[in-house]
Formats: structure tokens, sequence, C-alpha cells
């Protein structure tokens, strides 16, 4: 009998999409999240937010032996008490409710977690941390609408970040607006952008794999993050 492939939770946005005869709310996930999850060798689980589970995160980490925090809309200013930035965009304030109580949680029972851009965020907010709404690289981070822009990353050498990419150095795609400003409560930096040195990974020192990217590994289809938290979410808790 073979052995139980892990199950990875990846989080989805709430988006108004159309298709077909239809315009309406749903729960949405690009496929290339779930595509690498599923190549890496495990099962990947769609979570639409569930306002029962901020009140019970268990009723859903019982069911997972990872965590994936995808990318998305911003991260709601109230979450970690700012006022909005003329350039932050209405958030999905169950999104944020859903994904915060996922990740504290997670953390606490030693449940693997990787947050991919707006989930390197969450994951700060999460920790307490604080978020910079309108970084001042456009250039170098989100340049063109619907297009991920290619730069630098340098990581920490030993780090789980680097351990994990598998390099010191990378090449990585990226598409957002903001980025860290206040680190959270038990997060070191370990990883910034070679051309502007904007944090560009967090993690959380210790056994465990807490791990947040601002880039989008999803979108490379070699070796990277996605496999190393599969990796982490088939070696039992504490092992």
């Amino acid at each position: 009998m073979s052995e139980r492939a892990p199950v990875i939770g990846i989080c989805t946005a709430l988006e108004q999409a159309r298709w077909g005869s239809w315009d309406s709310l749903v729960a949405l996930s690009p496929r290339n999240y779930s595509l690498a999850v599923q190549r890496a060798g495990a099962v990947a689980l769609l979570l639409p937010p569930d306002d029962a589970v901020v009140e019970s995160p268990d009723r859903v980490l019982d069911l997972l032996d990872g965590l994936l925090l995808a990318g998305g809309s911003d991260v709601n200013p109230v979450s970690y008490g700012a006022q909005p930035h003329p350039e932050t965009r209405p958030a999905r304030a169950e999104r944020d409710r859903f994904e915060i109580a996922l990740a504290r949680r997670a953390i606490e029972r030693g449940i693997p977690v990787l947050g991919v851009c707006r989930g390197m965020q969450l994951l700060n907010v999460a920790c307490g941390g604080t978020l910079d709404q309108h970084i001042g690289r456009l250039d170098v981070h989100r340049h063109t609408a619907g297009a991920f822009h290619d730069h630098a990353v340098a990581l920490e050498p030993g780090s789980l970040a680097e351990q994990s990419a598998g390099a010191a150095r990378l090449a990585v795609k990226s598409h957002h607006h903001q980025g860290i400003d206040r680190l959270g409560a038990g997060l070191v930096v370990s990883g910034r952008a070679v051309e502007d040195d904007l944090v560009e990974a967090i993690e959380m020192p210790g056994p465990g794999f807490v791990l947040g990217v601002l880039w989008h590994p999803e979108e490379d289809h070699g070796a990277g993050v996605i496999p190393a938290l599969v990796a982490a979410a088939a070696s039992p808790v504490g092992s």
C-alpha cells in the first residue's frame, strides 16, 4: 500500500468573474498554484473563505499537511491598524480574516506555511507586522498590467529561503505594489531584491517551515519553494 500524498491547502481569492452567461462572485485560484503542488507530489485542496473557520481554524487545518497563502488583492490596511493609501485596492475582509486565522493557528501547530506575494504580506500581518502600501520602485516589481516582471533576488546563506529555492541568488517573477514595512514578531528577513533592496523573503527561525516570498514561484516549473513546502508537509510534525 502506497504512502498517502500530503495535502496542501491553497487559499482562494474572492473575485467577480464572467464566463458563459454568468457574472458572479467566485472563489478563484490561478491554476498554476495547484499544478505546482501536484507536480511536487501533493494533493491540492482549494480553500474558500469561511467565517466559521475563523472561529475554529482546526476545522480546516485537521485536513491539511501544509498551507499555501496565495497571491491576490491587497490586504485590508485595517488588519494592521493603518489607513488606506490612495493606491491600495479594495480588499475582501472575509478573505483576510480567514487567512490570518489559518496562518496563526498553523504556525501554532507546526504545520508548514508558505506565503506567496500577497501571502507573504498576509503572513507578516498575521504575526503583527505592517505593510508599505505602495513601494517606490514599481519599475522593478510591477511595470506592466497583467504581466510578471523578471528581476534578481539575493537570499541569506543557510536560510530556509535559500535551502528551499536551491540557490543564494536567482531570477524571479513578480507583480506587486506593496511590501513589508514593520516586520512581524518572530520573523526575520532572509532575502532582498538586488535592484532596490526590497524585502523579498521572510521566515520564522526554528525547526518548522514558515516562509514567505514576494515573488511568484508557481510560475517556475522547476525546483523551488513550492516543492520544499510539499517536502516539509510530507514529514511528520516534530520530526
